[in-house]
């Protein structure tokens, strides 16, 4: 039987991360090594400019990371895996190894556990994990884990912030809830690349029904995806749409000048510009062209009784 290469959902989760945080100045580093060998943690968002989080990052970043003063926020995520003791075993070596590589303190660093499934009531009791005041956000009272918060991405809550993130959760109705959380956003500030990355995951959850690939799904697989399905949508919408959808500067983006003027009228070309700017760039021969030496000769007369 042929085996089916294991998808690293993390990878996916980082490069939405990366397109999602980067424009607001939180880095985004994906299986970064935290010691000198292997293991590699899954992904770091690194907050470098600011004491604190801005209100620009707040609104990307979800419940349980949002509250942390941590510079350095450590993520663990299981896709497609339960949460248990191995899981655990994993994300408090590596918040213990990143701090002791790093020499950095605990209120400097803060690990969480992301589970896209929901994680059982019998779990979260063995391991001393209690619900927080936000849905989905846990917290533990075992000296070994209370560093580690637990996000369980199918009871996070509906808000904005919120569903970046959740487009990864295990049902169906979660991560539906969350793209349309989506649409409704101001998607003019998104990237194309996140854009696309956010079409291709709905087209492979939704029309593919999430089926397993022969080759491992890759972030740039994805994105490819969803820029073939993205392209054929805004082929659809007229050109009032199309901005509204994704804004003129990301439209213009990666044109070459001549396809950002391409089927305008010349005045259409020219409007806006000085008459000076107009002719910048043209030598007088050209900027002659077309007009009677009658026309010259009035010009030069007018030119001489100024003087």
């Amino acid at each position: 039987m042929e085996k089916i290469p294991k998808t690293r959902w993390h990878r996916l989760l980082g490069m939405l991360l990366e397109e999602l945080l980067t424009p607001v100045g939180i880095e985004v580093h994906t299986e970064l090594q935290v010691m000198a060998d292997p293991p590699k943690a899954d992904i770091l968002l690194l907050r470098r400019k600011h004491p604190t989080w801005t209100s620009e990052q707040l609104e990307r970043l979800p419940d349980g990371i949002r509250e942390s003063d941590a510079d350095h926020i450590l993520l663990e995520f299981k896709y497609s895996e339960s949460v248990g003791l191995s899981a655990f075993r994993q994300a408090v070596g590596y918040d213990y190894f990143y701090k002791d590589s790093k020499e950095l303190t605990d209120r400097q660093v803060r690990t969480f556990l992301i589970s896209a499934k929901t994680t059982r009531k019998q779990t979260l009791d063995k391991f001393g994990y209690s619900p927080t005041d936000k849905a989905g956000v846990y917290r533990s009272r075992h000296p070994l884990l209370e560093s580690v918060p637990l996000l369980t991405l199918n009871e996070l809550s509906e808000e904005p912030y919120n569903a970046y993130i959740k487009c990864f959760a295990s049902r169906m109705k979660e991560k539906k809830a969350a793209f349309r959380t989506l649409k409704g956003q101001n998607i003019g500030s998104f990237s194309m690349r996140l854009l696309w990355l956010l079409q291709g995951l709905w087209n492979h959850w939704f029309f593919k029904g999430g089926a397993p690939m022969k080759q491992e799904l890759t972030p740039e697989q994805v994105i490819e995806m969803g820029k073939m399905w993205g392209d054929v949508y805004l082929s659809t919408l007229s050109p009032e749409e199309l901005v509204k959808a994704v804004g003129t500067k990301d439209i213009l983006k990666g044109l070459r000048p001549e396809e950002r003027l391409k089927g305008l009228r010349p005045e259409e070309r020219l409007k806006g510009l000085r008459p000076e700017e107009r002719l910048k760039g043209l030598r007088p021969e050209e900027r002659l062209k077309g007009l009677s030496a009658e026309e010259i000769e009035a010009y030069l007369r007018k030119l001489k009784k100024k003087k």
